[in-house]
């Protein structure tokens, strides 16, 4: 069975208006490329048309790719509530270090360098479900790590 999709509504606005620039502006300027390279002949070796058409295969599957996240997606809103879930912001400290935060996010989402961690990451997976001053641990590619939850928001 797949796994649930989870997007916040920042994520899906973000995947729509990518969607958008792919429909509208950059397959028009690819149908115009496409358009450019069969007026100047011979398509077996012309590679403007051969790239052309290989931008446009990507361009199509990331369209098709963006359309299906957004049909089966689980649009999670930031909700009150002291348990980790998708939509938390959790702040967490290792023994020894400063605390960090973390935005729990789908894995469409996930951007660890801005703090957003995936539900199905090893640290995201070993934060969901618990409450502040819970210890968890995570098997990281690093090793085992211990983390206090200071605060679920």
């Amino acid at each position: 069975m797949p796994q649930q999709t989870y997007l916040t509504p920042e994520g899906e606005a973000k995947l729509k208006a990518e969607l958008a620039e792919l429909t509208g502006p950059r397959r028009e300027e690819l149908a115009q490329r496409l358009r450019s390279a069969i007026q100047m002949g011979d398509l077996s070796e012309n590679a403007d048309y051969h790239k052309a058409k290989e931008d446009q295969a990507f361009l199509e599957g990331r369209i098709q790719e963006i359309e299906a996240i957004l049909r089966i997606a689980t649009i999670v809103e930031k909700r009150q509530s002291d348990v980790v879930t998708v939509g938390s912001r959790v702040i967490v400290q290792e023994e020894g270090s400063d605390s960090e935060t973390f935005d729990m996010v789908g894995a469409k989402e996930a951007d660890p360098r801005h703090g957003k961690i995936s539900n199905e990451s090893p640290i995201g997976a070993a934060l969901m479900d618990h409450r502040a001053g819970d210890v968890v641990e995570a098997d990281t590619p690093a090793g085992t790590i211990r983390m206090k939850i200071i605060s679920v928001e």
